[in-house]
C-alpha cells in the first residue's frame, strides 16, 4: 500500500510533466482566445484595435460556415462507417490461420504509417487522375468513360482517401479485441448448430463493442481537424471545404488572424460537443 511519503514523491516527479502539458495546451488556447477579440492583420498594419465579438459574428454569419460544418460531419461519419465495417471484416479475416499471416498483417497495417500528404498525392495522381490514373484505365478497359473523381465525386473521393489511411488503425484495434475472445464460446455455439451469422451477431459483435467505441472516439478526434488531404487534392473546391479548411482560407485571404482565431474557437466548440457526446457513449459501453 502506498504511503503518504511515496504519494508525495510521485506527485513531485509528475509535476514537471503536468506543468509542461498544461502550458503546451493553455498557452496556444489563451492566445487564440485573445486574438479572436482583436482586429489583428499582421501584413496590413498589425494590431488595429479591439474587435469584441465582431469576428465571431462575421465568421458564423458567413454563407460558407454551416456548409463547412456539414461537410466536416459528413466526412467524419463516412470515414467512421467505412473503417468500422471494413475493419471488422478485415480483423476477422486476419484472425484466420493462413500462409504468410505475419506479412499480410504488416501490409494491411502499413498505410497507417504513410503521411496524409503523401497518401493524398498517391491517390490523386496514381488512382484518380482522369487521364492516366489506374481507375481511368480500368474504366476504359470496360468501355466506360473515365470519371473525374476529384470534381465529379469529390466528397466521396476524400472519404475514400481518408478511409484508406485510417482503416489499418481500426483493423489493428479490432483484431486485438477479436483475439481476446474466448474461442470456447464460438466452439460451443458451433457445436450447438448456431449458423455463422448468429455467432457473429450474438458473440463476436457484442465482444467488439468496447473496441468499436474506442476506434470511433479516437478517429473522430483526429478527423474533425482533417486538412492535408483536402489541401493536396481539391483545395477546398467542389464542396469539400471543411471547417478547418475554411479557417485556413479566411486567414489566408483576409490576412485577419483575429477572424481565423474566432473560427478556431468555433472548431474547438464543435470538437468538444462531439467529444462529450462520444464520451457518454463510450462510458456506457465501458461500464456495461
Amino acid at each position: 500500500m502506498a504511503t503518504q511519503h511515496s504519494r508525495s514523491a510521485a506527485r513531485l516527479m509528475m509535476a514537471p510533466a503536468v506543468v509542461l502539458l498544461l502550458g503546451w495546451m493553455l498557452v496556444p488556447l489563451t492566445m487564440t482566445l485573445y486574438f479572436s477579440f482583436k482586429n489583428y492583420l499582421p501584413l496590413r498594419g498589425g494590431d488595429l484595435g479591439w474587435a469584441g465579438f465582431d469576428n465571431y459574428v462575421r465568421f458564423v454569419s458567413s454563407s460558407a460556415f454551416w456548409p463547412a460544418v456539414q461537410t466536416t460531419l459528413v466526412i467524419v461519419g463516412g470515414v467512421l462507417l467505412i473503417t468500422v465495417v471494413l475493419g471488422i471484416l478485415l480483423a476477422m479475416l486476419l484472425d484466420q490461420p493462413m500462409w504468410g499471416q505475419g506479412v499480410v498483417r504488416i501490409l494491411v497495417i502499413a498505410p497507417f504509417f504513410v503521411m496524409p500528404t503523401v497518401s493524398a498525392l498517391v491517390w490523386k495522381n496514381m488512382f484518380m487522375d482522369p487521364v492516366n490514373g489506374l481507375f481511368a484505365h480500368l474504366w476504359r478497359f470496360f468501355g466506360a468513360e473515365p470519371v473525374s473523381w476529384l470534381s465529379d465525386a469529390s466528397l466521396s473521393s476524400i472519404i475514400m482517401i481518408v478511409s484508406w489511411q485510417w482503416l489499418p488503425f481500426a483493423t489493428l484495434i479490432l483484431l486485438t479485441a477479436i483475439q481476446s475472445l474466448d474461442s470456447e464460446q464460438l466452439e460451443a455455439a458451433e457445436m450447438d448448430g448456431a449458423p455463422a451469422l448468429a455467432r457473429f451477431t450474438n458473440i463476436i459483435l457484442p465482444h467488439l463493442g468496447r473496441a468499436i467505441t474506442i476506434v470511433i472516439l479516437i478517429q473522430t478526434i483526429f478527423l474533425l481537424s482533417i486538412f492535408a488531404e483536402i489541401f493536396v487534392t481539391t483545395g477546398g473546391a467542389f464542396g469539400t471545404r471543411t471547417l478547418t479548411y475554411l479557417i485556413f482560407q479566411r486567414v489566408l485571404e483576409s490576412q485577419n488572424v483575429g477572424l481565423g482565431s474566432a473560427g478556431g474557437v468555433y472548431a474547438i466548440i464543435l470538437a468538444n460537443i462531439v467529444a462529450i457526446f462520444l464520451m457518454r457513449i463510450v462510458g456506457k459501453n465501458l461500464d456495461a
